[in-house]
């Protein structure tokens, strides 16, 4: 399938803005490049590729020469080998299934007619198209980076409405340790993005999408531009260097004096190009997805430098199939967190894939206002959004997220590394992996892909303005800060007390949230002559612990008194309490969310 990147399909325009003269990168005497978020076309093509899976223990699935036999004899049971065409085998994918090609393609017809043969075949097990996807993006104290461009241009970073809250998050994490993989259409060269580069992986397999000689997948991972000009082709577009734009929101280099900033500017990115020329094959994106996380693909060597986390900013216009099902499933087995984008179709995004498919982080798009942008898809598979732009809907800048781009229509060899205004779903996405990867960082224990989906939930932030309820668009915001919040490790040092929050008698500390295993410290300065003190929480969703000690920060090993039940009704009593600090933690026995805290003392 090809997969569309969000909003960035749209035609390239350039806008009268600041001049980008920065040291190392080219200027643009006109300013920077802003590609307006627009719906990639879902014009069904004629389709040529197919992905088969034999059953288990069939011959079919030990040889791939017996593979390739029985799909000339199903050609030839259709009835399409008589009108001349032929089938190849193209390769076996990292689940086994294997990827057939016709010599010409099938029209809505034939295809049906080639898919009921091989249903009909005893050693098949499945047969889905191997459709094409796009990119769907075109369209305390605090940390502030000293990049030049960043505060002026990236309200998506520090606006206090639409913004994620990051120079609060950087305080605690930057992602050092931390691998994202980024799954769009490679990477040119950009000073700002080097630093934080690995080598990455090219698993386009198609000449004519990845513009390279054969078939062959090859280390590396550059953007030979994804430009058309053959309009029987695909949509005749310029290139949109999309790849480049995500992984600068991820983790394009911070504090360096140059640019913009990123979101996770201390973790390294895994750049893997899937999208090409007219999209990207599902067969390619499914091994890529199994090679980012670890997992073993035929004919690629391992992947060293395993991914915790995926950002894939693209889609397609169909339910997700089992081919990217089991591979989301296998990465996610692995421990890594699956991020994608909503889509920029306005539709429900339970219609498009990856987007609809399990185990996955779904964001959706919001604007610098804080509400949906016009373009984002929504539903109920969307978990949470996060800064996507307006496009012109917004005051320029602010319609757009600003990153690390080339200004080329064709290949980036005939442009200059410039930084763009971009909008779309495919913006928002990598928000969230770069979040993914600040918590990460400095997880005790790295948090699974189910907890960091509920924790990410859980801190959301709140719309700040009324919702269409027709067109759910997730939890609320992403919210940096409070994500970091629910995961920072325990206080180990001399003054490990005084970072605990301090507690006023029968006032209710109230909407704790955060994340199985997270722990928050808090303290009660109880007075000489009280009869009683309780400590308790109620309300909210989940389930929370409560531990108590005298004098010292409690751990769950060791406390004075502690409340462990299900649920997050908890009560601490101390009969006879002593004059002095007593210290409480509340910690994550599973994830919560909407939690009151209170002393009570008499």
């Amino acid at each position: 399938m090809t997969v569309r990147l969000s909003g960035v399909l749209g035609a390239c325009a350039l806008a009268a803005a600041v001049s980008l003269s920065v040291a190392g990168v080219a200027a643009t005497s006109s300013g920077p490049i802003v590609r307006e978020a627009s719906a990639p076309s879902t014009r069904q093509v004629p389709q040529r590729r197919y992905i088969v899976r034999y059953r288990s223990g069939t011959l079919q699935r030990a040889s791939t020469t017996q593979a390739l036999t029985t799909a000339r004899a199903v050609l030839v049971n259709s009835g399409l080998a008589a009108s001349g065409i032929t089938v190849r085998h193209v390769r076996r994918l990292a689940s086994g299934a294997d990827v057939i090609a016709f010599s010409r393609p099938l029209d809505a017809v034939q295809g049906a007619q080639v898919m009921r043969a091989f249903a009909a075949d005893a050693s098949v097990a499945s047969i889905v198209p191997d459709r094409r996807m796009f990119h769907t993006g075109v369209v305390g104290p605090t940390a502030m980076p000293n990049d030049p461009l960043s505060s002026g241009y990236q309200w998506h970073l520090y606006n206090s409405i639409g913004g994620i809250y990051a120079p609060a998050a950087w305080d605690k994490s930057t992602g050092a340790g931390v691998v994202v993989a980024v799954l769009d259409t490679g990477i040119t060269d950009h000073p700002d993005l080097a630093p934080n580069l690995l080598q990455g992986y090219d698993f386009i397999s198609d000449p004519f999408v990845s513009r390279r000689a054969d078939e062959s997948r090859v280390p590396g991972a550059h953007d030979y531009g994804d430009w058309n000009d053959d309009w029987m082709q695909c949509e005749v577009h310029a290139s949109s260097f999309h790849g480049t734009h995500t992984a600068g929101t991820v983790a394009e280099a911070t504090n360096n004096g140059i640019g913009l900033a990123g979101v996770a500017h201390g973790a390294k990115v895994l750049p893997v190009r899937v999208l090409g020329r007219c999209g990207g094959y599902t067969s390619d994106i499914a091994d890529a997805i199994t090679w980012s996380s670890g997992g073993v693909v035929p004919g690629v060597p391992n992947n060293t430098t395993p991914a915790e986390v995926i950002n894939m900013s693209l889609g397609g216009e169909f339910a997700c199939d089992e081919v990217l099902q089991g591979a989301i499933d296998g990465a996610v087995a692995r421990g890594t967190t699956v991020v994608v984008s909503a889509g920029n179709w306005n539709a429900d995004s339970a219609q498009f894939a990856p987007a609809s498919c399990n185990n996955v982080i779904n964001v959706g798009a919001s604007r610098i206002g804080g509400g949906k942008a016009f373009y984002s898809n929504w539903g109920k598979v969307v978990d949470l959004s996060a800064p996507g732009g307006g496009g012109g809907q917004d005051v320029y800048p602010n319609g757009y997220v600003w990153q690390t781009l080339n200004d080329s229509l064709t290949s980036p060899e005939e442009g200059s590394p410039v930084y763009g205004g971009m909008a779309g779903t495919s913006m928002s996405a990598p928000h969230v992996a770069g979040v993914v990867a600040l918590v990460q960082s400095i997880a005790t224990k790295p948090l699974t892909p189910a907890q960091m989906e509920t924790m990410l939930k859980a801190t959301a932030r709140p719309f700040p303005v009324a919702m269409n309820p027709a067109m759910p668009m997730g939890a609320g915001l992403l919210n940096a800060k409070a994500a970091l919040a629910t995961v920072l490790p325990p206080c180990t040092g001399a003054d490990c007390e005084s970072n605990a929050i301090a507690l006023v008698n029968k006032l209710p500390v109230k909407n704790l949230s955060g994340a199985i295993n997270s722990q928050r410290s808090y303290k009660f300065d109880a007075k000489t002559g009280l009869t009683s003190l309780s400590f308790m929480t109620y309300g909210g969703t989940g389930n929370v612990s409560v531990y108590v000690r005298y004098g010292q920060v409690p751990t769950t090993s060791a406390y004075d008194q502690a409340a462990i039940h299900l649920g997050n009704n908890e009560t601490v009593r101390i009969t006879v309490p002593r004059a002095g600090t007593y210290y409480v933690k509340v910690v994550g026995a599973a994830a919560y969310a909407g939690v009151t805290l209170e002393a009570r003392a008499n």
